[in-house]
């Protein structure tokens, strides 16, 4: 029997279509109602919440091998306390569940921010870990601090393995998370930095993360990055995708300065959640880059989908599922 936490989201929801062709009996997590997912027909949905630990034992039962996929995903500062709970307090539960359970392995969905993202001098790879001097979010200190509940589960006889995914390309809720850049993209967003960073496809995420799970691995991380390239370039395909105007005027650090701050007013008023704060700022100028030879060189069959490909695919699955017409 295969978990999934968080199999409602991004990751989670594609997550599931992969498994389900396994014919393997499979249980997913929700909170609230079952979510209408394409193509995972046969699942066990189970109602618990990571944070409820006798509905986590509860959800447990005969399960072999768990992915823990559910986190929140905030660079909000009003959103520390939930960013704190859920992905350090909430994962610390998970562990704990998988040791009672006798759960055979782990595979936990971090995050290359929990690696210190703000390092541009080298590309990052496994061996590095956050600090207060690489990472500008609490989101990425949570991260960490979620995998060092992991390794303790490693330290009490749990099997595990992490992946660190970067940006995470996919037909998702694209009013959060980074399915958002596809929206914003669609609304001829007109801005754009000089930053770079990595990209990964959803569906090669899960392709990979299938991969360790079912492989001999324990004990390792594995960082999953399709391309490096800039945040320009992914938006220019986006639009292009969507037969829109690709952005075109370009953000300053002195602009974005002023921009993050007129933000945090407007929604002190407004009490909505600013479209940039000071640690996306800071992020979008970044010029960062990530090794993925770590998983190519253990698994030399895999093969990241181009990012042309991927951007053109799932800017089809959105003009579809939002009924786009007037492309």
């Amino acid at each position: 029997m295969i978990l999934v936490t968080g199999a409602t989201g991004l990751v989670g929801s594609h997550l599931l279509q992969l498994l389900v062709k396994t014919g393997k009996p499979i249980k997913a997590i929700y909170r609230t109602a079952i979510p209408n997912i394409a193509n995972t027909t046969g699942i066990q949905w189970v109602k618990a919440d990571i944070i409820d630990i006798q509905s986590l034992e509860d959800a447990f039962v005969g399960v072999e091998k768990v992915y823990h996929c559910a986190a929140i995903v905030s660079f909000h500062s009003n959103d520390k306390q939930q960013l704190h709970k859920t992905n350090i307090e909430g994962t610390a539960n998970v562990v704990n569940a998988c040791i009672t359970a006798g759960v055979k392995k782990l595979l936990f969905v971090s995050s290359v921010a929990a690696l210190g993202r703000i390092r541009q001098d080298k590309p990052i790879d496994e061996t590095m870990n956050w600090t207060p001097e690489t990472s500008n979010s609490e989101y990425g200190k949570t991260k960490y601090l979620a995998e060092l509940e992991v390794w303790r589960g490693m330290g009490e006889g749990l099997d595990v393995a992490i992946v660190n995914p970067v940006i995470i390309l996919g037909s998702g809720d694209w009013s959060t998370g980074s399915s958002a850049i596809f929206k914003s993209a669609y609304d001829e967003f007109v801005w754009y930095t000089e930053g770079s960073s990595g990209f990964v496809d959803v569906v090669d995420l899960v392709n990979a993360m299938q991969m360790i799970m079912d492989g001999p691995i324990t004990g390792e991380r594995f960082i999953i990055s399709g391309i490096n390239t800039t945040y320009k370039n992914i938006f220019t395909l986006i639009a292009t995708g969507f037969k829109k105007r690709p952005p075109y005027k370009k953000v300053t650090k002195f602009l974005a300065a002023i921009v993050w701050r007129l933000e945090a007013v407007k929604c002190f008023f407004t009490r909505k959640k600013p479209l940039l704060t000071k640690e996306t700022a800071k992020t979008a100028r970044a010029k960062v880059s990530f090794n993925n030879s770590k998983l190519l060189n253990r698994f030399p069959t895999f093969q990241y989908t181009s990012v042309e490909k991927s951007i053109e695919r799932i800017c089809n699955e959105f003009i579809k599922k939002h009924d786009l017409i007037d492309n």
